[in-house]
């Protein structure tokens, strides 16, 4: 494969133009956001109750002080216009991404994308291992040249501008975006709304899409309680992670899946709060990095706390908390909601983390899904781009070196 044209340089019809992007947030802005956080006015608190009823007061202070006297978004700015980055439009949105090409002219293309509360600010750590493999002390012929889209509604690609973004759509945008920047044969990786995202694009393209790495498989748990029945035609494993998945699946369902009920029915009402408050934005979204991690007492335990506040700092600036909320509402209410997942012929691996939301369960699975590998993992959760990225690009690795062939790369 030849190395693909520089975006920046190529004449195209002027409804597919590709633009230039890089970070350059006001200073004005950044003064308001510390102002606006030196005049936060908090909440009570019930004593000793933890993390039960949400983030703790005293932690979310703590981790106030740090955004406002410490964090260094300059430098958080740098590090990501490292990545030559670029903003189209497909289908009435615009679709901000990072194209960061690998120094080796056959890697494989792969794009990744993130989901919510995420951002392209979860790659930082794996961008470098996977483009340039050679210089981290891998083979150069593990190497990729990396596609990172913001979702449409998310950070620099939002707000979006109509209804309807829901993930097939997104995927559908991704699949253009790939035709556009020249990459006829390219594989995708994603978790949280980029597993959802990334499966559909495989499916809808399996001419192009050579294999699809995920770290979480939609529709791969029980949403009701396994009979005897089902669970006397497993094997003594995954009967054992069926009954995990039922259990991790109810305490989802009585504790945890708040935000997405609200994110799903009234994303516009929550909007304002989080707008708003730049304490709001960051408790709403800190949370789910305590809660989805293999984390102990706070966050930092499984995340860096600066690129966890870099990631919050996407949301904050761009002002896209409910334009991102937008595609739980989307998904809620169209029309193939509760229908069963279409099947998908692409090549699939799955990167199980033990301390994600939801036990994935391979008899599940392979119903709709040409599963090749199943990896599990004994740490890392929901974020492994973030917690675990030495394993994350391990996992991506080994996947794509199975299928070169099948993208005509050498």
């Amino acid at each position: 494969m030849t190395t693909p044209p520089d975006p920046g340089s190529t004449t195209i019809h002027t409804s597919h133009a590709i633009h230039p992007f890089r970070i350059d947030i006001p200073q004005d802005a950044l003064d308001d956001l510390h102002e606006r956080l030196d005049r936060t006015r908090w909440p009570d608190e019930l004593p000793g109750v933890g993390w039960d009823y949400g983030i703790p007061r005293d932690y979310l202070k703590e981790l106030t002080h740090y955004w406002r006297h410490d964090y260094d978004w300059r430098a958080a700015e740098s590090r990501l216009n490292r990545w030559p980055q670029f903003t189209t439009e497909i289908d009435g949105a615009t679709v901000h991404f990072a194209h960061v090409r690998s120094p080796e002219p056959d890697a494989t293309p792969l794009l990744m994308c993130h989901g919510w509360p995420g951002s392209i600010a979860e790659f930082i750590e794996v961008a470098g291992p996977l483009t340039d493999p050679r210089g981290h002390g891998g083979d150069p012929a593990d190497a990729f040249h990396l596609v990172l889209p913001s979702i449409p509604g998310f950070g620099f690609s939002g707000p979006t501008r109509d209804t309807g973004w829901e993930f097939q759509r997104v995927a559908a945008a991704f699949a253009g975006l790939m035709a556009r920047l020249g990459y006829d044969r390219y594989g995708v990786q994603g978790g949280d709304w980029g597993a959802g995202i990334n499966r559909e694009l495989g499916r809808i393209r399996s001419d192009h899409v050579i294999g699809v790495h995920l770290n979480l498989l939609p529709n791969s748990t029980p949403t009701q309680e396994p009979d005897a029945a089902e669970l006397d035609a497993l094997s003594p494993d995954e009967r054992e992670r069926t009954l995990l998945s039922w259990e991790r699946f109810q305490a989802w369902s009585r504790d945890r899946q708040g935000y997405a009920d609200i994110q799903s029915t009234r994303p516009q009402t929550l909007a304002y709060g989080l707008t708003d408050s730049p304490v709001g934005q960051l408790a709403w979204i800190v949370e789910k990095f305590k809660e989805w991690t293999d984390s102990l007492d706070r966050p930092e335990d499984a995340v860096d706390r600066d690129q966890m506040l870099t990631n919050v700092m996407l949301y904050w600036l761009t002002g896209t908390a409910g334009s991102a909320a937008r595609i739980y509402y989307e998904r809620a209410h169209a029309d193939y909601q509760g229908t069963p997942p279409r099947p998908s012929p692409t090549p699939t691996a799955l990167a199980v983390f033990p301390y994600d939301n939801f036990v994935p369960l391979r008899h599940i699975a392979d119903r709709t899904n040409n599963i090749v590998q199943w990896t599990v993992h004994d740490r890392g959760g929901h974020f492994p781009a973030m917690e675990q990225p030495r394993l994350l690009v391990d996992d991506v690795r080994r996947f794509f070196r199975t299928l070169r062939g099948r993208a005509g790369i050498a």
